[in-house]
């Protein structure tokens, strides 16, 4: 080559594609915003509303921390599916021999299933109340129609179906109760005080009690491990385990994300709004506190907001207690018929003339039951080399857990004690 010519360029390195987040992550990502609508049911619109409308900013740490809490938690459950392509359900009824112990575990878990059904369908009738005037019962029996579509549509198309109407409704609750905060920005200064923990009184550990214990549910731990079983299987350990588990986290706070900011932005615009004004204690009374303070537009977003929440909150609860049921007693009743069954008790109650936020109340105590014997057995399991191989939890991941378990029963069990003695 003579010294005039110049020399020929190097052929360029291919550069890498972006990251695996957008053509690999993405089309795994999706059982956990399924999961998630159970962190923005009516039992947490109903407690962060009273906490910010009672208390100011006071208890927004306790939010974050559930939040935190609920991160691993659900991660865990997600975890379990995937690498035993069961359900937690399904594992505890293999393990259990006798059949007495099975079913002793079923009935509590059942309790558990149709009091979160309960707090759902009045969430839902509620909201139609507010929105069009429908008596409690017509919204339950509305409430419970549409989640038996839903379900029927899981049923026929499949696992990402489902995940998609959901997926939606979870987009409208998010704009349903985000909107006031824009009209009304919370106190900035304020808000960061709330981020330290501290109490004002029992009433104020009581509410905390209620923010967790309707933060981390127990259906929806038994329902992230069978959705992530419906979406993938069984994921033999390699490349595939470690991309779906990668995908999983990303999903999982995506999900929490969400949640955890839409519960954040309820408190606050109570705080903001609510405090000290007569009757917030319920959800009529905010939606018209609301309607009062920010505007008539707010107040209507908020109740459709509601309605997602029962709507969706429903049809997972609903696809959560046939797992319960199939998991620990091995029978499948059709989940449609399943969805009939469990309406009663709350169409029951909406007939009776019972205050609903009082049985939402109460719904939230009876959720507390459930706690411990969703969370102890996860965290076992996910520890057990047998169960998970080389996916089992690392130390330092069983100790946060166990951690985690132990002040969530012990919360629990306060908010017991306290709703008992009327503190």
């Amino acid at each position: 080559m003579s010294p005039s010519t110049p020399a020929t360029p190097a052929p360029a390195t291919p550069r890498r594609a972006p990251d695996v987040v957008g053509r690999r992550i993405l089309p795994l990502l999706g059982p956990a915003l399924v999961a998630g609508v159970a962190y923005l049911d009516p039992g947490n619109v109903a407690s962060n509303m009273t906490a910010g409308a009672l208390f100011g900013y006071l208890l927004v740490w306790v939010v974050l921390l559930a939040n935190t809490m609920a991160w691993l938690i659900q991660y865990l459950s997600a975890k379990l599916g995937i690498v035993t392509g069961k359900s937690l359900p399904e594992l505890l009824g293999e393990r259990m021999k006798r059949p007495w112990a099975r079913r002793a575990y079923w009935a509590q878990a059942e309790l558990i299933a149709m009091a979160t059904d309960l707090a759902e369908v009045i969430g839902g009738a509620i909201a139609l109340n507010l929105l069009f005037g429908l008596p409690l019962l017509w919204g339950g029996v509305i409430t419970g129609a549409v989640s038996l579509v839903v379900l029927a549509i899981s049923q026929r198309r499949g696992a990402r179906a489902f995940e998609r109407v959901i997926t939606s409704f979870l987009a409208i609750i998010v704009v349903g109760f985000c909107f006031s905060i824009v009209i009304s920005p919370p106190d900035a200064a304020a808000t960061l005080a709330g981020v330290v923990p501290r109490f004002e009184g029992t009433s104020s550990v009581l509410l905390a009690a209620s923010i967790l214990g309707a933060t981390i549910m127990p259906h929806a731990i038994y329902a992230h491990s069978a959705l992530s079983r419906d979406r993938f299987g069984l994921v033999r350990a390699g490349a595939r385990r470690r991309l779906v588990l990668r995908a999983t986290r990303v999903d999982v706070t995506i999900a929490l994300a969400i949640a955890g900011t839409v519960n954040l932005v309820m408190l606050l615009v109570a705080a903001s709004t609510l405090q000290g004004v007569a009757g917030t204690d319920t959800l009529q009374g905010a939606h018209d506190a609301i309607g009062e303070a920010i505007g008539p537009v707010a107040a209507t977003l908020f109740a459709i907001g509601l309605l997602a929440s029962g709507l969706a909150s429903s049809s997972v609860g609903a696809y959560a207690g046939s797992e319960i049921m199939g998991g620990l007693l091995r029978i499948r009743v059709p989940l449609l018929w399943r969805r009939v069954i469990t309406l009663i008790p709350a169409l029951l109650v909406l007939g009776s003339g019972i205050d609903p936020t009082w049985a939402l109340v109460l719904s939230q105590v009876l959720l507390s039951f459930g706690i411990p014997f969703a969370l102890i057995p996860l965290v076992a399991l996910t520890a057990k080399r047998e169960v998970m191989g080389d996916d089992v939890n690392r130390r330092f991941t069983t100790v946060l857990a166990v951690a985690a378990a132990v002040f969530l029963v012990v919360l629990n069990v306060a908010l017991i004690a306290l709703t008992v003695t009327g503190a």
